[in-house]
Parts: structure tokens; C-alpha cells; sequence
């Protein structure tokens, strides 16, 4: 059964299999669009997001800027960041790494983070950046009774 947030959205465009966020780079298309993201294979809808053109990379380079850990501070990325950070063990293991000699870069705590996250992500595309946006507008808005990650809404 979906979530009631799930139910909204698949009423609005086509989506996607889902799929785990780690693989979801190999397959997402480089075409603009909205992407939808959840929490565990079966979870709830956690965010929306959109991709514009992107340098002709779309909805695959936007995931490829958060897989990377270079999105920390802007949507997914900040949202997957504060949600490791107030996981104590999480925390605890960044600072035994620390502790022994090995501290990562900002991006690979970002990459950490993404793993620790362990979420699934499915797509709609849409003809250009400004329908993604349109779409994603729609979809944030029929979503108002929801709880997302999202901050912009």
C-alpha cells in the first residue's frame, strides 16, 4: 500500500520505478524534470525536487551533485545533512574516524550522510527546466497537509 503522499503524487505526472538513491545515477535520464524522493524501499515520500537542463545532464546530474557530496547546502543535500547530524551514532563513528587519524573531506561526510539516508528515488521528466518547476510547484502544493524535508514550500 502507498503512502497518502504517494497516492497525490502518482496522479500528477508518470513516474519512474523506484529505485535506491546509490544506483539511481546509472539509470535517471539527462533530461529535466521532477524527482521524488522516500526513505527505505517501501517508506515515505520524504522530498521533492526538480532539475533544470543542467548542462544537458538533467535529472542524472542533479543526483550525481548529491551523490558526490557537493550539494550540502541547498535542498536534498542540507536536508540529508541535518537529519545525520542529529543521529548521535552517526556521529559518534565521523568523530572515532576523527579520533584515529582519518578526517574526511565536507563531501564525504555529504556521501555519508546519502548512505546513512538509504533512500529510493523515482522521476517524471518533463519538456524543459521551467515545467519542472511548474510541476514541482504543483506537486508541493497539493502536498501541504504532508510532512517533507523540504524547506521552500
Amino acid at each position: 500500500m502507498r503512502s497518502p503522499a504517494l497516492e497525490v503524487v502518482c496522479q500528477l505526472a508518470d513516474w519512474s520505478h523506484w529505485v535506491p538513491f546509490t544506483t539511481a545515477r546509472e539509470s535517471a535520464p539527462r533530461t529535466p524534470g521532477v524527482y521524488l524522493a522516500r526513505e527505505g524501499a517501501t517508506g515515505d515520500l520524504v522530498y521533492v525536487g526538480m532539475a533544470g537542463e543542467r548542462h544537458g545532464q538533467g535529472i542524472r546530474g542533479r543526483l550525481t551533485v548529491y551523490a558526490r557530496g557537493k550539494a550540502l547546502a541547498s535542498g536534498l543535500g542540507e536536508a540529508v545533512l541535518d537529519r545525520a547530524l542529529t543521529d548521535s551514532q552517526w556521529l559518534h563513528d565521523r568523530i572515532r574516524e576523527v579520533d584515529g587519524g582519518y578526517a574526511r573531506r565536507a563531501t564525504q561526510w555529504g556521501v555519508l550522510a546519502f548512505e546513512r539516508a538509504d533512500l529510493h528515488v523515482s522521476w517524471t521528466v518533463t519538456t524543459d527546466g521551467p515545467a519542472a518547476r511548474t510541476l514541482e510547484k504543483e506537486i508541493l502544493s497539493a502536498l501541504t497537509e504532508h510532512t517533507l524535508w523540504n524547506r521552500l514550500r
